[in-house]
């Protein structure tokens, strides 16, 4: 899709310096532009580039001054930075604006579907499901039995949507992401041998979740596992049986909440971290990248390490750790002095 100057210039309240008329098909940075492509500037260390970008469309701050002669056709606006981020949400809606159904699918008799909605070839809608307005199902999904999924929800290629979910409003689901599979549940028999205990609960995602690729979240064993509104998850995260994440925590790649643990809202958990199942983390925690969480953290507190514990002393018992060597030096020489003083 292609749009000119004077379009964008529209969409972004500014003002065409250059030919209004000069149209662009695809997105670059400054320092990679080529004919055809729309870059911006915002930090005054690429001034340099845009002399010398091959982008057929610059976005720049009203306050910018060229020293010579640019090439490009400027979009002059307040904030360049927050232009190009207003016009990247604006091509990504357009990019993602899908609708129809395409051939071959399948639905369900008993499906319902909403108005403008979009399903992509290879998809499969099961009993009784019912998809909302505006929902976007892209190729090779599933959709299990009975799952509701809200207005204005998309769910890219290859998800995988297990029965009784349910999915709420302006949701985002990447590529390969499962949810509903069974929680990790096996008890042994007098012999060792594990017999998998039945998982009849459910998921519920609230609205405006995102979720990334290959990301897994089980169903509860009894009730549900529970991901409330705003939670952003990273990709390849594991959200295990009767888990609940409330309001807006995010969690970054590569983590992990094991069975019925609790996290409060607005957390920020780093990558690869472990959380242990039956645990209350509570809201407002900051957890750093590898940390490993075995027991309760209460609100507010930033947590590192292995097991975790509070970040200032995890920061002050490293730095005696990394120094331990040379302790252990000094201890050796001072018991070598004690004992020469003691005579012996």
């Amino acid at each position: 899709m292609k749009f000119t100057a004077k379009q964008i210039a529209e969409i972004l309240e500014g003002e065409v310096e250059g030919n209004p008329e000069e149209e662009v098909s695809k997105l670059s940075k400054i320092e990679e532009g080529e004919k055809g492509s729309l870059t911006f500037l915002s930090n005054e260390k690429y001034t340099p580039y845009i002399y010398s970008t091959n982008a057929s469309i610059a976005i720049v701050n009203k306050s910018f001054v060229p020293e010579k002669e640019i090439s490009a056709t400027l979009i002059k606006v307040e904030d360049a930075y927050k232009a190009f981020s207003t016009l990247l949400a604006f091509y990504n809606e357009v990019k993602n604006n899908k609708t129809g159904k395409e051939n071959p699918h399948f639905v369900s008799d008993s499906a319902s579907l909403g108005i403008d909605i979009y399903l992509g070839a290879f998809s499969y809608i099961g009993n009784n499901v019912t998809i909302a307005d505006g929902v976007k199902i892209y190729p090779n999904c599933y959709i299990g039995d009975n799952t509701t999924i809200d207005v204005g929800t998309v769910l890219f290629a290859g998800v995988k949507v297990y029965s009784e979910t349910v999915i709420g409003k302006n949701c985002k689901i990447h590529s390969g992401a499962v949810l509903g599979a069974d929680g990790f549940g096996f008890a042994p028999d007098e012999n060792g041998v594990y017999t998998a205990i039945p998982q009849i609960g459910n998921v519920v995602v609230e609205d405006n979740v995102d979720i990334g690729a290959n990301t897994t979240i089980d169903r509860a064993t009894l009730g549900s596992t529970v991901i409330k509104k705003g939670v952003k998850l990273d990709n390849l995260i594991q959200i295990a049986h009767n888990v609940e994440v409330n309001k807006n925590t995010v969690m970054a790649a590569q983590s992990g909440i094991a069975g019925s643990t609790k996290v409060g809202e607005n957390c920020m958990i780093g990558g690869q971290v472990a959380i242990s199942g039956h645990l209350k983390i509570g809201k407002d925690v900051k957890v750093l990248g590898n940390a490993a969480i075995s027991k309760d953290i209460k609100d507010e507190d930033i947590v590192k390490g292995y097991p975790a514990y509070t970040a200032n002393k995890w920061n002050k018992s490293y730095a005696i750790f990394k120094n331990l060597p040379e302790y252990a030096c000094k201890i050796l020489r001072l018991e070598k002095e004690i004992k020469a003083l003691k005579g012996e």
